[in-house]
């Protein structure tokens, strides 16, 4: 594989033109370049820097989260960052929200750069434009998707860019077609990329595993702000508990699994109910999850909340959060927000899942794909195996060791300082 690390970028005013290019290749190029003028003479940690974040934008779930709260800390260390979306929906609308003021607090500049579809080139000429207007120094792709457009306008520019791992594209979803595509499109945009940023370090190892080198890659966390909210009650052992999984509803997360597990439980006269939060990704998977309720005899077990911009306030209605995922997690930040505010976890032991959770300290790892082990940890929990009080508060301390949401953005905001301090030493040449 291509070296992903640029160890001597090419002037900023020199123009690569990309095989894609076309006809406006010229004005792209003019548009994306920068003078040697506008670049630092040093490199210090006060000295602000400009990122443009290259998000699709479509979802409000871990990753948009992920990006939330980049741009409401990094400005904290002297980042500006902002985002260009090029699947405008709800993540799109929340971010110009906060530009308005009306939510209170501002998560940075939204540009809307749509695709109309995948290959959509005109996108990247577009970008460019944003790019330049906007002075940003430095990219940051989350996805494939963004990875390509990322990979040519920093060729067209002649400016670094860094990619975001936030779960394996090679095992995102059920669809294999869907996984090879967005693996080989991520592998040769990563041709040109200057540094990867992963969430965890079972991720960093996968990386590493394709063929990156170790100074390629950089860990850093995931990160939540510290919330807490007062509790009305605390379960007890013989009460009745009520579960809740917040997550955009879609089949690696493995709500199938979890409804199973409540049936096991029911048949053992252990009745738990489970508060879904989150949207569905698609109609078809909401009717088959219905079918599946229906079928088990569990539709009094199940409650419905959808889409929540108050992710703490529902941990806290809850005894525990269950979240049963498959695969395809990086470090998900639903666990950490549970983390903070000191709900147990009952998750899977996927990825960088057990990164943050540790058996029967912080909450209970089960199998993936396993309804008896889920509904085994499930009854665990419930039946005072271990003990609400100390797992809540050992959550709460973990996360503030590890997982806070300045903390992660102070390990941005380095690999981002790491990446342009080559462009800001003075040639030997």
């Amino acid at each position: 594989m291509q070296s992903t690390t640029n160890s001597n970028f090419s002037p900023v005013t020199e123009t690569v033109i990309s095989p894609v290019a076309s006809s406006a290749s010229v004005d792209i190029a003019k548009e994306a370049s920068f003078s040697a003028a506008s670049l630092p003479s040093a490199l210090s940690m006060t000295r602000e820097v400009r990122v443009l974040h290259v998000v699709n934008g479509e979802h409000f779930s871990g990753a948009e989260r992920v990006q939330s709260h980049l741009g409401r800390c990094l400005p904290d260390f002297h980042v500006t960052a902002d985002f260009a979306c090029v699947k405008p929906g709800r993540f799109a609308e929340m971010l110009e929200e906060r530009q308005t003021g009306v939510a209170g607090e501002n998560w940075g500049q939204c540009h809307r750069v749509p695709m109309r579809h995948r290959l959509d080139w005109t996108a990247v000429k577009r970008l460019a434009r944003v790019m330049a207007e906007g002075e940003y120094e430095l990219l940051h792709a989350h996805t494939p998707r963004t990875a390509m457009l990322a990979s040519a306008v920093s060729k067209w520019s002649g400016r670094p860019w860094v990619y975001h791992v936030h779960s394996p594209a090679g095992r995102d979803c059920e669809r294999a077609w869907a996984n090879h595509i967005n693996a080989w499109i991520e592998r040769r945009s990563l041709a040109n990329c200057s540094h990867l940023i992963t969430v965890s370090n079972s991720l960093r190892e996968d990386t590493l595993q394709q063929g990156f080198r170790a100074d390629q890659v950089t860990v850093v966390h995931n990160g939540v702000p510290a919330i807490r909210p007062a509790r009305q009650s605390k379960p007890t052992i013989g009460s009745h508990w009520t579960i809740g999984m917040i997550a955009l509803m879609r089949s690696r997360k493995g709500l199938e699994v979890v409804l199973d597990a409540l049936a096991i439980l029911k048949h053992r006269g252990i009745e738990v109910t489970l508060r879904c939060i989150g949207p569905f990704e698609t109609e078809a998977y909401r009717q088959q999850i219905d079918a599946q309720i229906t079928e088990l005899g569990i539709g009094h077990l199940i409650e419905w909340v959808g889409f929540t911009q108050d992710v703490p306030a529902e941990l806290a209605r809850l005894d525990a959060m269950v979240l049963p995922s498959l695969y395809g997690e990086g470090l998900p930040m639903v666990v950490l927000e549970s983390m903070a505010a000191g709900t147990p976890v009952i998750a899977t032991s996927v990825e960088g899942t057990p990164e943050a959770i540790r058996h029967g300290i912080e909450g209970v790892l089960a199998e993936p794909r396993s309804a008896d082990s889920l509904a085994e940890q499930i009854e665990a929990m419930v039946s005072g195996q271990h003990d609400w009080q100390s797992m809540s508060d050992f959550a709460v301390t973990r996360h503030h060791q590890s997982f806070s949401d300045h903390t992660m953005a102070n390990g941005i905001a380095k690999v981002y300082r790491r990446v342009l301090e080559p462009l800001s030493l003075p040639s030997n040449g």
